[in-house]
């Protein structure tokens, strides 16, 4: 497909409406664990060898339990291999614990985030009761992520267990405990990367006395074969607002020099997580959000670990991925998904998204749309900076950021777009040349736009004039897209955007799509004749 100009696309169904049905990309598929050829149409340069893997949810029930949530499923890793031009594609389910002990006993066995485990019949009523009152090991069911460490790929969600893959045959390794190296129960599914391979991420810790957050870093060498997060570290702790009510997080931005976290109003119970356990509810019942609190950005120094006594609040807002972070001019600018309501949750129970027709339709409007957004930070407010003054001195942003306050500062965003981008459902899923401009001045982010319930187009934003370039095809569902830079390239966009393209209304209608970066129109595809359900993240790994 070509590009269109979104002037040009007169015949599009207003938002929302008519929309097509989904169902089968929220269906249990099938492994494949021999690669199988896919046919290419087009070119695929040759300079593009690895393998695009990704991550995702691809089982939903075992014998007669049925998951609730698409958050649920099973973690099956794909693997596209490219090679000279030609593709192929091979697939594994994770072998966790969880999908090992609901697979021995073919019913659902391990508790999800919308769903909860159902009682063994051969248990005692005796025993049932009881088992209330136990701590339940989070799931180690990792389908959010694919992600490094000292050079080796993990599969991970949002708990303190992540697995070991091996990226060549998908084979599952050793499950890795992050609370045997640093005081975690969950840890986020989206770390950063600095140049030398030391990471950043983000896990909570939850005692008698509530909440901390945590910055934690891991060191980029390996001192054997086995070590995994070994060196491990607790950068800094910060205290939640509410330490028995701390915000969900998804991710968080990374600058050269700091870490930003955002506490938004998205809300965890503590106390309802415990009331989960005992009266057998989702884990979700105890999210919530709380429009009557701001956001707060917290930043913490990469190098010290100190975290800076200026708080920054922003109106409320709820945050899956953020774009890029980056210091200039005194200012920091941190660059965000931004919802206006933290509801989204609730949405994607498997119920809504296997839903048709204006039933369908109701599901879609009642969501918030994900806009792109940027907080501009200034860096040295002091006792005598001056208040009620917008510090925000930089002549091309429209940003605000005002002291209040001691140590107080209130920032109103920057659109990153035009009113144009609303015809496409807004964007989510971003991804930017990330080797070359994360935590750096950027001029391009690319993503999906989702006027469905999933992403059913790819979107190239260009921050200089606020314009956008599109692909879309009707019916077709693509993923998140992943940039790769060409050989010895010169410029931000000067490579490929790769997508696994999904059409739910033909059978084994699946194909890597293949973009030229610059000027988003198609160079090739290979298509894959398998099923796959819609899937979160991934990543490319480059050929040696």
């Amino acid at each position: 497909m070509y590009p269109i100009n979104y002037r040009e696309d007169a015949n599009r169904k207003e938002l929302g409406k008519d929309l097509e049905t989904i169902a089968s990309l929220v269906r249990t598929v099938e492994e494949t664990p021999d690669p199988i050829p896919a046919e290419v149409e087009g070119t695929i340069p040759t300079w593009l060898n690895g393998s695009l893997l990704r991550n995702g949810p691809a089982k939903f029930e075992f014998g007669d339990t049925h998951y609730n949530h698409w958050f649920d499923g099973m973690a099956l890793l794909h693997k596209f291999k490219i090679e000279k031009g030609q593709v192929t594609y091979m697939s594994r389910f994770l072998r966790s614990d969880a999908y090992k002990k609901n697979s021995e006993r073919n019913r659902i066995m391990v508790s999800e985030i919308g769903t909860v485990s159902m009682d063994d019949p051969c248990k005692s009523i005796f025993q049932r009761f009881f088992t209330r009152f136990e701590m339940i090991k989070p799931t180690d069911n990792g389908n959010v992520n694919i992600v490094k460490y000292k050079g080796d790929y993990y599969l991970c969600t949002e708990t303190n267990l992540i697995h070991r893959v091996n990226p060549e045959n998908l084979e599952t390794m050793e499950q890795v405990d992050w609370s045997t190296f640093v005081a975690v129960n969950a840890v986020s599914a989206h770390p950063h990367y600095d140049p030398d391979g030391t990471s950043f991420n983000m896990g909570n810790s939850v005692g008698g006395r509530g909440a901390t957050y945590n910055i934690i870093r891991v060191p980029p060498e390996k001192e054997d074969a086995e070590d995994t997060l070994k060196g491990a570290k607790i950068l800094c702790s910060i205290t939640p607002v509410n330490k028995f009510q701390p915000s969900y997080y998804h991710s968080f931005a990374m600058s050269k020099n700091y870490v930003v976290f955002i506490e938004q109003p998205v809300k965890i119970d503590i106390m309802k997580i415990i009331a989960c356990f005992v009266k057998s509810k989702p884990l979700c019942d105890a999210v919530y959000w709380d429009p009557k609190q701001n956001t707060i950005l917290h930043l913490i120094n990469k190098h010290t670990g100190e975290v800076s006594p200026v708080k920054y609040f922003c109106k409320p807002l709820a945050n899956f991925h953020q774009i890029n972070a980056f210091e200039e001019d005194g200012f920091l600018m941190v660059d965000l998904c931004c919802f206006d309501d933290g509801r989204a949750l609730d949405i994607y129970f498997l119920q809504n998204l296997r839903k048709s027709g204006k039933a369908l339709d109701e599901v879609y409007n009642s969501m918030s749309r994900a806009l792109p957004r940027r907080y501009v930070l200034p860096l040295h407010v002091t006792d005598d900076t001056p208040v009620d003054l917008n510090l925000n001195t930089r002549p091309s942003s429209t940003a605000t950021c005002i002291k209040t306050k001691k140590n107080v500062v209130f920032c109103q965003h920057e659109d990153l777009h035009g009113d144009d981008i609303h015809e496409y459902g807004g964007l989510e899923f971003p991804h930017i040349n990330y080797e070359q401009y994360n935590t750096k001045p950027y001029r391009y982010f690319y993503g999906c736009g989702f006027r469905h319930l999933f992403g059913d187009s790819l979107l190239k934003m260009d921050l200089k004039d606020k314009t956008f370039k599109v692909w879309y095809q009707k019916g077709l569902f693509p993923s998140e897209p992943v940039f790769v830079p060409s050989p010895n390239a010169l410029e931000e966009d000067d490579g490929v955007i790769l997508s696994v393209v999904l059409s739910p209304s033909q059978d084994k209608g699946t194909f890597v799509l293949v973009l030229n970066a610059k000027t988003f129109e198609e160079l090739g595809r290979a298509n894959v004749p398998v099923n796959m359900p819609y899937h979160f993240h991934g990543v490319f790994h480059a050929s040696a």
